[in-house]
């Protein structure tokens, strides 16, 4: 009795430790977003200029997480760990101590190439790794930690970095990468290579027209989000004039509010699947669409980011769930497109906001962000008609 129950609380710290891993590697991606200003003024650059790292990174991933992910599904697991882990720390340390904007998006394209296999296997493992019985909530675990970084990854880099500069940020995160790698290695079993699919799965699974669908979906809604959101930070000093202190406070609240969005999920997922996650698109688009308008009233742009933070943690996790649920036979190919995808959808948002930003006025990103978001949403309550399997979470 007392080996089983040890046994299984050392299956859920493996877990629990694949969750955090996949926080601190969403993380680094998502908190330069908050640090485009001291990153431009370190650099002497244009703050619009800067943020077209964020749209080489993800383009990194997208366009090389299914080639390395079947380049390396031969190889064993824990070893594949620990070579992304050390590609990832080593990233860091040029991020560190970068001499020049170019060095700088050599070590993020190190950091995207190791992310784009990591997401791409994280599912599976977490699925192999947890306890008997208990695969969906680990599968939960590990999607929560992964949608956690995408809210509470920027303000938590922008917290660093204004403390203690932009450049301790990205070195924080990769001694924390370190610190795990090591815990990973000493608790993880040998994870032979299993059920990761083929390039054969790749047109079996665009072969599925409401997994093909999703994942229009995904680009479209993370397309809109990113319009407006990569550019945060700077909408919030040069259109709603506000300081440093209180764009770091909202950032903060944005990403605490995706903890409620996430405990909403798990509580009415199940229940109300379809009209949860319609709701939460409309949400993002009315508070995109609203964004210039509460911009120099602190509360109503406080109140529009919880809401904002709180629906896109529900987004996230609802897509993840239903990928897998619509490929259990090939979930590593799957989550790789689901990565791959998501990244087009974050690197062509990040772009859209820097000609928008360029060509109109940094005003005006909440504003296209909104309407490519009503697209999104027109096309999710399309495809739930059309495809009855999506309106479930698997």
């Amino acid at each position: 009795m007392q080996t089983s129950t040890v046994s299984r609380k050392k299956a859920w710290v493996r877990v629990v430790l694949l969750a955090v891993a996949a926080f601190v590697f969403n993380t680094t991606e998502f908190a330069p977003v908050g640090l485009l200003s001291d990153i431009a003024d370190s650099f002497a650059m244009k703050t619009a200029d800067v943020g077209i790292m964020l749209t080489i990174y993800a383009w990194v991933v997208a366009l090389m997480s299914l080639p390395l992910m079947l380049a390396t599904r031969n190889v064993e697991r824990r070893l594949l760990l620990a070579l992304l882990f050390i590609l990832f720390v080593a990233s860091h340390l040029l991020s560190t101590f970068a001499w020049s904007f170019a060095s700088l998006v050599v070590s993020r394209i190190g950091i995207a190439l190791s992310h784009a296999v990591f997401w791409s296997i994280t599912a599976s493992l977490a699925i192999r790794v947890a306890p008997a019985g208990k695969k969906t909530q680990a599968l939960s675990m590990l999607a929560t930690g992964t949608a956690l970084a995408m809210v509470l990854g920027v303000p938590i880099g922008r917290i660093v970095g204004q403390a203690l500069g932009w450049r301790t940020t990205f070195g924080m995160i990769g001694l924390s990468a370190l610190v795990l790698m090591l815990m990973l290695l000493k608790l993880l079993p040998k994870l032979p290579s299993e059920h990761t699919g083929s390039l054969s799965s790749v047109p079996m699974l665009f072969r599925r027209p409401a997994l093909v669908s999703l994942y229009v979906l995904v680009t479209l809604v993370v397309t809109a989000h990113y319009t407006a959101y990569s550019y945060i930070e700077p909408f919030m000093e040069s259109v709603a004039d506000q300081g440093a202190n209180f764009t770091t406070l909202l950032l903060l609240v944005f990403g605490s509010a995706g903890i409620l969005g996430s405990i909403i999920f798990s509580t009415l997922g199940n229940k109300f699947p379809s009209a949860l996650l319609i709701s939460a698109i409309a949400l993002v688009v009315l508070c995109m669409g609203l964004l210039f308008f509460a911009a120099t009233h602190p509360g109503a742009i406080m109140t529009l980011c919880v809401i904002w933070g709180m629906a896109m943690m529900m987004i996230g996790l609802a897509m993840q769930v239903r990928v897998l649920s619509l490929a259990p036979d090939a979930t590593d190919v799957a989550m790789s497109l689901f990565s791959g995808i998501y990244n087009i959808g974050i690197g062509a948002g990040a772009l859209i906001g820097n000609q928008v930003s360029i060509h109109l006025a940094m005003a005006d990103v909440g504003n296209i962000g909104a309407m490519l978001g009503l697209v999104g949403l027109l096309w999710c309550v399309w495809i739930f008609r059309r495809y009855p399997q999506l309106r479930t979470n698997g």
